[in-house]
């Protein structure tokens, strides 16, 4: 079984259900932390709950409690919990749909309720194959971040069945491309031109309301664009992962960038930082839909990927901006369509590391 998280948010919950989400958690820390100096820990059940306090507190919250304590205390280096989020295990959390909205189902203080999600396309899809029995539901967890409140559920779901096909596809990631995954020849490029004029603009943007000292909506435009570019993400990986399903591929390789940053060499360029580009979230979006579709993934090491001839010649000036010309047999291809080739090829060897993380 794969398991992927989904951060769900909650659709504008009224004040007197945010009172009740707040007191839901104080109650929850601070029974956390007794159970951390709760002598019988080991042997505790939802019982408990009453020599701690008199407050109502949903038993399911309280068993899922009670078994975090006890699996985190080993390894608790502080003397109390800052704060300990509500979880649901699946028994008590419920995904609904009606009338074309999602809702999730779970006990709070005062009764059992539905709420509405704000659910993303590619969250649709996910909550819909656990309306249909295709995926499962798992533990869930209510929190509040930049005054907003989400359920961030497990889903489980059975891979296809791996294709035997011997088909190796490599994805190159950078600035003016933002992705070239290339089989053999064939390849397909997504240009990085759009991604930075947006960024460009947003920045352009932030620095005349920084003068003006509007930070909330400094705050709001940096929400506005990590949401633009997670969605262009999604549509990245998933045609990606189309592009590897259609030609029979049976194992996707990418670079390990763990550590690695690239900066823009210029202020024109400001919107193509490759690290600000979140290269990491594209791999792991293509990585969990590549699953999803019974494809495989790996890791490569990242050195002279965009270097290296196929006649095996290595040098710095075999790359030229978005040629690549080999000064050795003169072999000629798109630059970045060169290093995805080479990515497949795993022509510097497995990551060990990354591939260990990603199994």
């Amino acid at each position: 079984m794969e398991t992927i998280s989904l951060k769900l948010e909650l659709m504008k919950p009224t004040h007197a259900k945010e009172q009740i989400y707040c007191k839901m958690t104080e109650l929850n820390t601070a029974f956390s932390n007794w159970l951390l100096q709760y002598d019988e820990l080991s042997k505790a059940t939802s019982k408990v709950y009453k020599l701690f306090s008199a407050d109502k507190l949903p038993s399911a919250i309280v068993n899922q409690t009670i078994r975090e304590v006890k699996s985190q205390k080993k390894n608790q280096k502080a003397k109390a919990f800052r704060r300990f989020w509500c979880t649901f295990n699946n028994q008590n959390l419920k995904v609904e749909k009606e009338n074309g909205l999602y809702k999730l189902s779970f006990p709070t203080l005062e009764k059992r309720v539905g709420v509405p999600v704000v659910a993303e396309l590619y969250q649709q899809h996910w909550l819909d194959k656990i309306l249909s029995g295709e995926a499962k539901l798992g533990a869930g967890e209510l929190y509040k971040k930049k005054g907003k409140w989400y359920m961030s559920v497990a889903v489980s779901f059975e891979p296809k069945v791996v294709s035997s096909s011997s088909k190796m596809m490599g994805v190159d990631v950078g600035l003016n491309y933002l992705a070239v995954a290339s089989i053999g020849t064939n390849s397909l490029f997504f240009k990085g031109n759009e991604a930075a004029f947006i960024r460009r603009t947003f920045s352009s943007r932030r620095k005349t309301l920084g003068s003006n000292k509007l930070l909330s909506v400094i705050k709001a435009s940096k929400d506005k664009e990590s949401q633009w570019m997670k969605n262009l993400n999604h549509k990245i990986s998933r045609q990606i992962v189309h592009f590897a399903a259609e030609n029979g591929v049976r194992c996707i390789r990418m670079e390990d960038l763990t550590g690695i940053r690239r900066k823009a060499k210029s202020k024109k360029d400001a919107g193509r930082n490759l690290h600000s580009w979140a290269h990491y979230q594209l791999q792991q979006f293509i990585e969990y839909k590549a699953k999803m579709a019974g494809i495989q993934v790996e890791y490569v090491n990242p050195h002279h990927t965009s270097q290296t001839c196929k006649c095996g010649h290595v040098d710095k000036k075999n790359r030229k901006k978005h040629t690549f010309v080999c000064v050795k047999c003169q072999y000629k291809l798109h630059a970045d369509a060169n290093a995805a080739i080479n990515i497949s090829k795993a022509i510097s060897g497995l990551s060990k590391k990354k591939n260990k993380q990603a199994a």
